[in-house]
């Protein structure tokens, strides 16, 4: 038995707030929203995909940002991404180190959760 991949990454947000998140990840970070399964649709929430990354958003009645855990985004133009974030008013975190390989950075989604992004060097 083997564990072949993610097929994906779930993270909270408050109730009511989906126009925020499509705002967001639709606009800034470019992914495109992909349907809820019908019996999933009454929970809140939002679904987006980028290439071959799902990203869930549920709703989450007592919700607190995640400020530690988070998810890692591979981009192609980690610079430019984080000037359209910055620009945005959105959180941001430059001051990473970097990790072999890669250059990366920290965003806040508009709910306060921590999300990785990370460019490949050379």
């Amino acid at each position: 038995m083997n564990i072949l991949g993610i097929d994906h990454v779930q993270i909270a947000m408050p109730a009511g707030e989906e126009e925020k998140a499509r705002a967001f990840f639709i606009n800034l970070l470019g992914f495109h929203e992909i349907p809820k399964p019908p019996e999933l649709t009454n929970r809140g929430g939002a679904w987006f995909k980028a290439g071959n990354v799902q990203l869930h958003l549920g709703v989450e009645a007592d919700f607190r940002p995640a400020r530690k855990a988070h998810p890692a985004f591979l981009v192609d133009d980690l610079s430019r991404l984080i000037a359209k974030v910055q620009s945005a008013g959105f959180e941001t975190d430059t001051t990473q180190p970097p990790l072999d390989g890669y250059k990366r950075a920290h965003i806040f989604d508009p709910f306060g959760n921590r999300i990785e992004l990370m460019e490949k060097t050379g």
